[in-house]
């Protein structure tokens, strides 16, 4: 599968005409099947690989060496594969790019910014049950421009900060091979991309929200309304700017967010940018990676007509990553506003981690 993925990516790259010899596929292991801890245990003090750091039992990190940044061109694509250990429950993850200052230490005095660039739902998995792993690829073309441009090289180092909360309670009890154990998943990163060469512009990235909370009643700009609002200053023109979002709606309680499809709305400089639901789309094609028994799939496939009535994602699937034009963004004030209006958080319950970023030519 993995090899058919490869596969598939550089056919895309080449567009289906006879491949250059001069062009070479590459791929880069960041992480190697890197061990997952229960997220709310003390840190645990297992070695890990070099070069690996251990923020807690859910958050690593580790610095992009030349050799990964030289492997990489204009077209990139991120796999993330998790290898089932003892949390048999759907969960949480991350994938995120911090910017730290050039030669120094991966501290927070030393880190600029740090984005996350995309996320996932792992499925109901039983260790003991084949399929035991799952792939998401993710298309970041734009954040291959931002690790091999020179100007940001030459001012930061890029740290793959690779995230995933999870919890062994109930695998203890119910995954045999489990009891007394804390690993929840072990988990692998690789780049794929080529060495095609290409003209790289200089990149203006401009962060507004990495996984921060939005709800109704704690995390919002506006009282009792599921609002955000963000007003930046840029100090220079943006030239193709574009948009990128990511959210997904949690809260398992009776009648939580996470079953009901609600219409998110979009606004820049206070016009309408966009409407959409997440969600809607079957989840069946990611039954079978769901082998641990779950109230989500039931024991019979359902319909596409009955998934789309309430799901907004899919255990074992990535959330999308939604990409929208802002055309060429002058230099001066300009402000970004989420509204989704009909999210109720009932017995205020839930949130959406919401992710907004800018990028474009500088």
């Amino acid at each position: 599968m993995k090899n058919s993925i490869l596969f598939l990516f550089l056919i895309t790259l080449m567009g289906c005409k006879s491949i250059n010899q001069e062009i070479v596929p590459t791929e880069r292991l960041i992480y190697d099947h890197i061990i997952f801890y229960d997220g709310y245990g003390k840190t645990v003090d297992e070695p890990v690989p070099a070069g690996v750091i251990r923020i807690n039992n859910s958050n690593y990190i580790k610095k992009l060496t030349e050799e990964d940044l030289n492997a990489i061109s204009d077209k990139l694509n991120l796999q993330v594969t998790l290898h089932a250990r003892c949390d048999n429950y759907d969960r949480l993850g991350h994938v995120a790019i911090a910017f730290v200052k050039k030669d120094k230490a991966y501290a927070k005095e030393n880190v600029v910014l740090t984005q996350e660039i995309a996320r996932y739902i792992t499925p109901f998995m039983n260790k003991n049950k084949l399929p035991d792993s799952v792939d998401y690829l993710f298309e970041i073309n734009n954040v291959a421009k931002l690790l091999n441009n020179k100007t940001l090289r030459a001012k930061y180092d890029f740290w793959l900060q690779f995230n995933l909360f999870g919890v062994p309670y109930a695998a203890q009890k119910e995954v045999p091979g489990c009891e007394g154990r804390g690993d929840i998943y072990g988990g692998s990163i690789k780049l794929i991309s080529s060495t095609k060469k290409y003209q790289n512009n200089n990149q203006k990235f401009v962060k507004l929200y990495s996984q921060e909370k939005l709800n109704n009643y704690k995390a919002t700009d506006v009282e009792g309304e599921t609002i955000k609002i963000k007003d930046f200053t840029l100090d220079k023109n943006i030239k193709h700017a574009k948009l990128y979002v990511i959210s997904s709606n949690h809260g398992a309680n009776r009648g939580g967010e996470e079953y009901k499809r609600r219409e998110h709305i979009l606004y820049f400089d206070t016009q309408e940018l966009v409407r959409y639901t997440p969600g809607g789309e079957s989840c069946e094609p990611y039954r079978a990676l769901n082998t641990q028994g779950n109230g989500i799939y039931g024991r019979k496939p359902k319909s596409d007509e009955s998934w789309a009535s309430w799901n907004n994602w899919c255990p074992g699937n990535k959330i999308p990553i939604r990409i929208y034009d802002l055309g060429d963004l002058k230099a001066g004030s300009h402000q970004f506003k989420i509204d989704v209006p009909e999210a109720e958080f009932r017995d205020q319950k839930g949130y959406i981690p919401l992710t907004v970023y800018i990028q474009g030519e500088a």
